[in-house]
């Protein structure tokens, strides 16, 4: 029987963390969540809701993690032996299943684009034709499914790898990549004239918006975009030797994610404003908007198969780690069927998710609450199974684990510890609950 993996550096560990991390939540919602909130006061409220709630819950699931040494479920057993705490174990299995299966169906719709850009199509469309390419690829049954399931092919390919020949091996190469791609692109959106619109609107604050509606969408964003609440940070830290610092990954982890989010919009809203587009472009934005902004520049073509590129690997780099709490939690100690198991569970991660791939198309009739089964599932899982995943972990960090087992992970300053603490018995689940009580009203109203 093969032995455990772990993780063979540091660095391994903190790209792999900080690539679940940033996928298209840095990329594709991040910006437009931004435009439609005002710019500047959303950034804002973005980083302080990232550094005092979702930095505390994150060290939470690193500490339940590394101390565990184990999948999701079995090392929450091992901590709360007779408990039901381990439930959040599957709980994460149950909703980042759900996630991979709408969240592959985007990642179709990256290939399907880095496709045509790669192949030339993508050049001398004006606007209403990139509109009308984004709505025939979504809606295209066989292109959809095609795309789909070349995605998650891509994803269990290298899961199966394990963690040192797959996933590690992956986010080493994926990651200094992507940061490259990003330094290309925001150099030449910032070089634009009148890009310093686009900087201004990002960094000069309009008080306007600062409100209690822009707050919570800025601490939903805080969450989606850092993966806790699906138990995805609990496996890669089960992978962790006991001699790394938590506390210094977890803030490597979300620095970084905050540096790729502010470096996604100014690649973004210089361009935005400096061809007189409109910042609050919705979902759309990175779909139809960009790619008539690139086919507007200098070598745009190659430009837009760098973005694709990007986003394809932003997108893998969270995918990956869907799978893997999936399967981790299906191996168990049973090494030597991750490869099998990892074949199977992204099938049928890929049979779940048709529907929400035929979702704009053969099936976009509304079947639950008035939504689409790809919208249902992205609420569920968002608002419902993020929220209430984060809820019970940060109450498990604080109240379960002793301040002996807490000190003994996080072997910072004590004072550190205690301010931990509190964040994650007080000041956090009372963020979460309110998140979670306005995403329950919303999907009803």
């Amino acid at each position: 029987m093969k032995a455990r993996e772990q993780w063979t550096s540091k660095i391994g560990f903190i790209l792999a963390a900080a690539g679940s991390a940033i996928g298209l939540g840095a990329i594709w919602k991040f910006p437009y969540e931004t435009g439609a909130n005002g710019g500047s006061v959303f950034i804002l409220l973005f980083i302080l809701s990232t550094v005092l709630i979702g930095l505390p819950v994150l060290l939470a699931e690193f500490v339940i993690g590394r101390r565990g040494q184990a999948d999701a479920v079995s090392g929450l057993k091992k901590q709360a032996p007779g408990k039901p705490w381990y439930l959040i174990g599957w709980s994460g299995f149950i909703f980042s299943f759900l996630i991979l299966s709408f969240y592959s169906v985007v990642g179709g719709w990256v290939l399907s684009y880095l496709v045509r850009a790669i192949t030339l199509q993508l050049s001398g469309l004006g606007d209403a034709d990139f509109a009308e390419l984004f709505g025939s690829i979504i809606s295209s049954p066989l292109e959809v499914l095609i795309a789909q399931a070349a995605f998650m092919a891509l994803t269990i390919w290298i899961v199966q790898g394990g963690i040192k020949g797959g996933i590690e091996r992956a986010s080493k190469i994926m990651m200094p990549a992507l940061l490259v791609f990003f330094v290309i692109l925001m150099i030449r959106s910032l070089t634009l004239d009148g890009a310093m619109e686009g900087v201004r609107f990002m960094f000069v604050p309009d008080w306007s918006f600062f409100n209690f509606e822009t707050a919570l969408v800025a601490l939903g964003q805080a969450f989606f975009s850092l993966s806790v609440g699906v138990a995805g940070m609990i496996t890669y830290a089960s992978y962790l030797k006991k001699s790394e610092n938590l506390t210094r990954s977890a803030v490597s982890v979300v620095t970084l994610n905050i540096v790729i989010s502010i470096m996604a919009g100014l690649i973004i809203f210089p361009a935005v404003f400096a061809l007189d587009y409109l910042p609050d472009q919705g979902p759309g934005l990175v779909f139809i908007i960009l790619p008539a902004i690139f086919d507007q520049l200098f070598m745009g073509q190659f430009l837009i198969i760098i973005f694709f590129i990007l986003l394809l690997f932003a997108t893998l780099t969270s995918s990956i780690s869907m799978l893997e709490i999936t399967v981790s939690i299906a191996v168990k100690n049973k090494y030597d069927r991750r490869r099998r198991l990892a074949f199977i569970i992204g099938l049928a991660i890929f049979v779940v998710g048709i529907p929400s791939a035929l979702s704009f198309g053969v099936m976009s009739e509304p079947v639950f609450f008035g939504y689409t089964f790809f919208d249902f599932v992205d609420i569920l899982t968002s608002r419902i199974g993020l929220p209430l995943g984060a809820l019970f972990t940060s109450l498990f960090a604080g109240y379960v684990l002793s301040n002996k087992d807490a000190h003994n992970e996080l072997t910072q300053q004590q004072s550190w510890v205690e301010v931990w603490r509190v964040l994650v018995r007080y000041v956090a689940p009372a963020a979460i609950i309110v998140v979670f009580i306005n995403g329950i009203i919303n999907i009803f109203s």
